[in-house]
């Protein structure tokens, strides 16, 4: 149940990762256009992302690997 729910939130965090960003990146250029902190800001959000994108694909390959071993079991099964 509880990689369940970090995979949610992973999947979740995909969509609003970006948008924080974005969010950050206009902060910074309306408080301080000429220096550019959101760097560091984009950077920390990228590699979480990136753990968040890879935890996803995880997911998916375990579960298209379940469903095509149900499948073949039960192809395997049909009289022919």
């Amino acid at each position: 149940m509880w990689t369940m729910w970090r995979t949610w939130r992973a999947v979740k965090f995909l969509f609003t990762g970006p948008i924080i960003l974005l969010f950050l990146v206009i902060i910074n250029a309306v408080t301080s256009p000429g220096h550019w902190w959101v760097q560091w800001a984009a950077l920390g959000i990228g590699i979480a992302w990136i753990i968040s994108l890879l935890r996803v694909i995880r997911l998916m390959l375990v579960l298209g690997g379940l469903a095509a071993l149900i499948a073949y079991l039960k192809n395997k099964q049909q009289p022919r």
